[in-house]
């Protein structure tokens, strides 16, 4: 199987994150939760011209000041069916400069929520993780999160920046 190639990104103002209540589709494997805003790659894309494409269809908003923070590879599914698990590398971004107004977003309602709330919203629960590494860390690093068929978080790896490459 190939691997899902994807870009999230919180966007920041007045200690604040713009969050996507994910609420408009029904079949949607984030449905009622809170996540950032992204999407999956087109084909040729770099992660920086798929966050800006992705970042435009949802928000309206056009991004002109971001960072990579991280790499977050997800793996869902039974662990006893390793071929029919799903793979997906997660290119994570902050911004906290933009230009533009807010549209609707047909995959959910945006939100500004504070940032200090945001482990009480319904979220997966290694967004707390990488929420808490948004917090902690300025450089960039690389989490592993592995959930299982009930989508429960079963392994966790975080790479510590002493591993990292330079």
């Amino acid at each position: 199987m190939v691997p899902e190639l994807t870009t999230l990104c919180y966007i920041e103002k007045d200690d604040k994150y713009l969050m996507l209540h994910r609420v408009k589709k029904e079949k949607d494997i984030n449905k009622d939760k809170y996540i950032g805003v992204g999407g999956h790659f087109e084909y040729g894309e770099s992660p920086d011209e798929c966050l800006m494409r992705e970042v435009m269809e949802e928000t309206g908003l056009r991004l002109l000041s971001y960072k990579a923070r991280g790499i977050v590879t997800f793996i869902y599914g039974d662990p006893a069916n390793p071929e029919d698990r799903i793979v997906e590398y997660m290119h994570l971004y902050t911004a906290d400069e933009f230009a533009g107004e807010l549209i609707d977003c047909d995959e959910g309602t945006l939100e500004w929520i504070d940032k200090s709330e945001v482990y009480n919203l319904p979220v997966w629960e290694g967004d707390k993780i990488f929420f808490r590494l948004l917090e902690e860390r300025e450089e960039y690093f690389s989490l592993k999160l592995v959930y299982n068929e009930a989508n429960e978080l079963i392994e966790v790896d975080i790479v510590p920046p002493d591993r990292m490459p330079e």
